[in-house]
């Protein structure tokens, strides 16, 4: 598996964890527990600090960034990610704070110092500009992402069962890495 100390920090890996072997974490990373990260998802802590929340999942060709410290933006902009978040398939994030049970999906971006709120829906192919703050409970869409509707109750189960689901298919494809 691709864990690659940067500055003279290592990423941490909770216990539980699974990290495709070809997929690349770099530098100040923090994954808790049973965090699965996917073929070729690059996290990339270099210039600031990531924390990946327990039992998210961050899947195929994912692109993970912060942006750097500097004496007019002392604290830069690091990346946060709450618990039980799945980050689908080629979602760039980039310097922003991700509350606990959202989906972002595949092919979205969401820029520097964006919060999302928990318990989000954001649909495959929407941008989601620097600095927007998105509501729980909601659907955005579109590019810039605008808000859709209310999530319904099927969807706002849907957040639990999704990463719940990556657990087990990490559990398995480590399973089937071992044997």
């Amino acid at each position: 598996m691709g864990i690659r100390k940067y500055d003279g920090v290592t990423p941490v890996v909770a216990e539980g964890c699974y990290i495709d072997d070809t997929a690349l974490v770099i530098g100040d990373v923090t994954l808790e527990a049973n965090v699965s990260v996917w073929p070729y998802a690059v996290i990339r802590g270099d210039v600031n600090h990531m924390r990946i929340g327990e039992g998210s999942n961050i899947q195929d060709f994912a692109m993970l960034h912060v942006t750097h410290k500097r004496p007019a933006d002392p604290e830069g902009a690091p990346l946060l990610i709450g618990k039980h978040v799945t980050i689908a398939h080629h979602v760039t994030l980039h310097g922003c704070t991700i509350g606990d049970e959202v989906l972002i999906g595949i092919g979205s971006i969401v820029m520097d110092r964006v919060v999302i709120e928990p318990r989000v829906l954001v649909g495959a192919g929407s941008l989601v500009p620097p600095g927007k703050r998105l509501e729980s409970g909601w659907l955005y869409v579109g590019n810039p992402v605008k808000k859709v509707r209310a999530l319904t109750g099927d969807e706002l189960a849907w957040f639990r069962y999704s990463a719940e689901h990556y657990m087990r298919l990490a559990a398995k494809h480590d399973a089937a890495r071992s044997a």
